[in-house]
């Protein structure tokens, strides 16, 4: 009873920032995402009624207790719904960076979920991986598609109308996603801790709430159109909209570093020449530009240029989960 699932990354292009359930993983608001190409994890997921005890390995290492416990409780959810308690191997290789700020964890926990449900013989749609997979982390949930996907944030408490669905194939529009790697220290407040301190102290918070379904209708109508300056402006004011949030929250949450800032001016210089490049930024120091196909060399080595970034990696939208 095995089985192999490859997952790409993805990265938000309409943030998903507050949870209204911390164990279900359910989101105060909806998102949407671009699911990436070059950045992924393989994950073998093997049952065994003679296996003793579950084993995580990661990247052909055992894993902390921190992080095995965390695949372990999510291997417990996937049992139930099987009926089983037969204990698993599972064996995660990670071809995600951890310096450039790309989520490995909505990777991991999209090929675990359609791993472990492959393994055992669940015959789960994508719609029913997608609530799985946001069980484990919620970004995950997204990673199930490829292309433009939105996660839909749902109202039932359970979680049952909480799941994300493809908006446009990866095939559809080609758009380059360069992530800025900037020059930084460690982030001192981990991205769900200053999440759950915006959301409970931040007087700005409302505001996010009462404007971010707004900018989701106009990225999904940009995507439509593919309208690639309104779809950008509409990014970029809503990455800039959320770290506001978190300006205000108590202690304040400051996750620039100079490097962010000299490449935001950067991108918003280059408007001024002549070009169609637009940032967003997640919960820390690093900076995605998106571009047309056609300006991504030239936006390439025009960052390279600046003194506070160390490395740029491109990418573009990417598959689904993919069964080996």
């Amino acid at each position: 009873m095995k089985a192999t699932v490859k997952a790409n990354t993805n990265i938000a292009l309409i943030k998903y920032w507050g949870k209204r359930d911390e164990k279900l993983f359910l989101p105060m608001n909806s998102s949407l995402s671009i699911t990436l190409d070059k950045f992924y994890t393989t994950t073998t997921v093997e049952f065994d009624e003679y296996f003793e005890s579950d084993i995580f390995l990661l990247n052909n290492r055992v894993a902390g207790t921190k992080e095995s416990s965390k695949v372990f409780n999510f291997l417990d959810k996937i049992r139930e719904l099987a009926g089983t308690k037969m204990r698993a191997r599972v064996r995660a290789l990670n071809n995600v960076p951890t310096a450039a700020g790309l989520a490995s964890s909505a990777s991991g926990f999209a090929a675990l979920a359609a791993a472990g449900a492959k393994a055992l013989n669940l015959k789960l749609d994508e719609r029913e991986l997608s609530i799985l997979a946001r069980q484990g982390s919620g970004s995950a949930c997204r990673s199930i598609y490829g292309g433009f996907v939105e996660w839909q944030k749902g109202v039932e408490t359970d979680g049952s109308d909480s799941y994300a669905t493809q908006l446009l194939p990866e095939q559809r529009w080609n758009i380059s996603i360069l992530s800025v790697l900037v020059a930084s220290k460690e982030k001192k407040v981990s991205s769900r801790e200053g999440m759950k301190n915006t959301v409970e102290t931040s007087p700005f918070y409302s505001g996010w709430l009462n404007t971010v379904e707004d900018d989701l209708k106009n990225a999904k109508e940009a995507i439509r159109a593919r309208d690639f300056q309104r779809l950008g402006n509409v990014v970029e004011a809503n990455a800039l909209k959320m770290h506001a949030t978190m300006l205000g929250a108590k202690p304040p949450i400051l996750y620039w570093q100079g490097g962010t800032v000299e490449v935001i001016h950067h991108i918003q210089y280059m408007r001024t020449c002549g070009f169609s490049a637009y940032f967003t930024i997640d919960a820390g120091p690093n900076v995605k530009v998106l571009c047309p196909p056609e300006e991504e060399r030239r936006m390439y080595e025009e960052l390279l240029k600046l003194p506070a970034v160390e490395e740029i990696l491109v990418c573009h939208p990417g598959s689904g989960i993919q069964y080996i």
